[in-house]
């Protein structure tokens, strides 16, 4: 593979100039940019390369926060539910937080600001019958029922910014602790917009700003061992103020009170189905964001320089897929790639010129120490995120950190040396030319479009073990030749379903944002989906996709789907059908046994058209049915493996009776994928694992046979 230079970003290290450079010059890279924590020397910034510095727009100025205290972020806080014996009871509200982290705001009247909840009855307790007692950070209640339990939400400040303390975890810091301050306040405000002007002026070699992210840190609170207590990537607690609820108030005309941000202690995750007025929140605050972060570049615009966001840090209110995000006006945006999901995620954000994936393992002591091999991390990372790239390729890449710590690592060293060749080869074959797909494929979900790619998402590819066996559509999903778009229940019930559309995906547990909850109590949602199938439309249902109990029914889709979930309601009903389809086009080349993760119990088959393709423990686990000209698929959990993509890809073809299709560009290796792009007659056949593979190549109408290096790409002319 020919070596080229360009599109990687290389960081690097005063201090560490030479091996800096060499590297520079090893990975063929463009552009150099400073880590937090680490600066970049003039020698570094002479390079013949685009200077990346970071910028942090409310935090790393302590100078002025310790001045204007007043200034600092707030944020909602709930406290341990505490039982009462007695008619009288004592909240240690701040019991379980980090006190270097957060301490209670005392600035604005409790009373009006925080509320005590009786939890056994969701009773207000009425500020008469409480009092705060600032010096021992305990609320007493008087009147209090005895043996319910009780809790507070109050208000906090925060005086540790979370990004800075895991640094401080994490690389053994030894700095002073940033406290972030908070922009709704009109001298905070000021103080950014004047800020800026002055670090433009003193870094005029700086081609690039790289803004770590805007105004508002994901909710991430740590406990009093400093430890994660709470953390929650699309979280919109940390940016509660004073000023911000009132603010609310007056533009919609009623007052949000602390338990529609707290949500009894579950902070309005992406799991929840949102409330609508966690949603008006929500669009308040993007429309805060997005403007003040305008005002920011539109000063380095002015100064001739180049507006980049990192994706992640301070996320609230600047959602990419939002419908404010495009007029802040970014040129570029870089993000961790953790997987196929999370790479697709940044190479669609709309409205900008360039993406950027920052890849891994991040240059950490956690990963670069001695004994452990970063090269299995990144192999994993780079596998999933080709096949991504693939599909819809991100415009850079870069890796995070400190390289003085990868420098120790050889084989590492040359491990990224490959992969930066074959990123620049791919990239510049395939940008701008539309990948072949056989399918267009819509997500539906309470969220649609404003989480495109972040279907159960917590972080940047960390899953949960709820998570995981969902997860896997999407990482799926993410190299699969298949157009991919997002769905809400709202845009079904306002707008139908798109005609291009071939198949429906609706996965996740009961109760759930993503699975829906108490929307398929709508009629018109139900015989929306239920026409669309039944006129020849598809539906994969995982998990407990559609569910809500109701009318005798717990997936409500059941009819389309042909199986339902037992609740213990119907155990005197006896359930007969069980008997295994053998061979079927979903389950042709699967062979050995399912992976369905977590997978799903009490799933029965409705009747005996139902094709059950998986029983085991007395449980339907995998299904496909008829239903009118459409079909459905019932999935049990699907966690990412190259089986299971192989097994989603059949499901999705199958569910929109196009079968023939999946064979135009087809590898019969479940290790092995085929891309094609017609307008530049070329196509290639990739090897998803690190051993060598044979397969049989179904291509463009003729079939071959070839075999593949581990982690090769070969390309063909069509």
């Amino acid at each position: 593979m020919a070596k080229k230079r360009g599109r990687v970003t290389l960081p690097a290290e005063a201090g560490f100039e030479k091996e800096s450079i060499e590297l520079f010059e090893r990975w063929g890279a463009d552009a150099i940019r400073d880590c937090d924590g680490t600066e970049l020397s003039e020698d570094l910034l002479r390079l013949d390369a685009q200077g990346y510095k970071k910028y942090f727009v409310c935090r790393g100025h302590n100078d002025w926060v310790k001045e204007n205290m007043d200034q600092v972020q707030q944020i909602y806080l709930l406290s341990n539910y505490i039982l009462a014996t007695s008619t009288e009871l004592e909240i240690p509200f701040m019991e379980g937080y980090f006190r270097k982290q957060i301490r209670p705001d005392y600035n604005h009247d409790p009373k009006k600001w925080w509320e005590v909840i009786d939890r056994t009855t969701g009773e207000v307790v009425h500020p008469s019958k409480w009092e705060v007692n600032q010096e021992k950070d305990t609320v007493v209640i008087h009147d209090a029922a005895p043996f319910h339990e009780y809790s507070v939400s109050f208000l906090a400040q925060v005086i540790w910014d979370p990004t800075q303390m895991y640094n401080h975890t994490t690389n053994d810091w030894d700095k002073e602790h940033d406290i972030p301050f908070d922009v709704r306040k009109p001298k905070a405000q000021k103080f950014m917009v004047e800020r800026l002007e002055q670090w433009l002026q003193e870094n005029p070699a700086v081609d690039v700003v790289r803004f770590t992210t805007f105004l508002y840190h994901f909710t991430l609170v740590f406990n009093d061992e400093g430890k994660e207590k709470f953390v929650d990537w699309f979280g919109y607690t940390a940016s509660i103020s004073v000023e911000a609820l009132e603010a609310f108030e007056k533009e919609y005309g009623y007052r949000l009170r602390p338990e529609d941000i707290i949500d009894a202690g579950y902070h309005n995750t992406p799991f929840r189905p949102p409330s609508q007025k966690f949603l008006d929140f929500m669009d308040f605050q993007m429309r805060f964001v997005a403007e003040n972060a305008k005002k920011l570049v539109d000063q380095v615009h002015a100064a001739g320089k180049e507006a980049m966001m990192f994706l992640g840090d301070t996320w609230i209110g600047i959602e990419p897929y939002g419908k404010y995000f495009p007029s802040i006006g970014l040129d570029a945006v870089v993000g961790s790639v953790g997987d196929g999901a999370t790479l697709r995620m940044l190479a669609e954000i709309p409205g900008i010129k360039y993406t950027e994936g920052r890849f891994l393992p991040y240059f950490f002591p956690d990963v670069f120490r001695e004994g452990n091999d970063p090269v299995i991390e990144a192999r994993d990372n780079w596998l999933r995120a080709r096949r991504a790239i693939m599909r819809t390729p991100i415009d850079r890449i870069g890796y995070g950190g400190y390289l003085s710590l990868a420098c120790k690592f050889p084989k590492f060293v040359e491990y990224v040396e490959k992969v930066c060749n074959e990123f620049r080869e791919i990239y510049n074959t395939l940008k701008g030319h539309k990948p072949y797909s056989g399918l267009k494929v819509a997500v539906l979900n309470a969220w649609g479009k404003l989480r495109s790619w972040q279907t159960h998402m917590v972080a940047h590819a960390i899953p949960y073990k709820q998570t995981y066996s969902y997860i896997g559509i999407i990482e799926a999903l993410s190299g699969m030749n298949v157009d991919v778009t997002w769905l809400s229940f709202d845009d079904v019930i306002e707008s139908g379903i798109p005609d291009d559309v071939d198949v429906i995906i609706n996965a996740g547990d009961h109760g759930t944002a993503f699975s829906g909850r108490e929307a398929w109590l709508d009629p018109k949602l139900l015989s929306t989906v239920r026409e669309w199938i039944y006129s020849g439309g598809g539906l994969v249902g995982v998990g407990e996709p559609t569910a809500v109990h109701h009318q005798g029914r717990f997936f409500q889709l059941a009819d389309a789907l042909g199986v339902d979930k037992e609740l213990g309601f119907s155990l005197s009903t006896d359930k007969y059908f069980h008997n295994v389809t053998e061979e079927h086009f979903i389950t042709q080349d699967h062979g050995g046994t399912f992976d369905f993760g977590e997978s799903m119990k009490n799933v029965y088959a409705l009747t005996r058209e139902t094709e059950i393709l998986e029983y085991s423990n007395g449980e339907v686990h995998l299904a496909a049915n008829q239903y009118g000209k459409g079909r459905a698929v019932y999935i049990a959990g699907l966690p990412y493996s190259h089986k299971n993509t192989r097994l989603l890809l059949r499901s999705l073809y199958y569910a929109a009776s196009k079968e023939e299709e999946l064979y135009k560009w087809f590898a019969e290796n479940t290790s092995v994928e085929v891309h094609a792009y017609p307008s530049i007659k070329k196509y290639a056949v990739l090897n998803n694992s690190d051993q060598k593979q044979n397969t049989v190549v179904h291509a463009g109408g003729k079939t071959f046979t070839v075999e593949l290096e581990p982690e090769e790409t070969r390309w063909f002319e069509m």
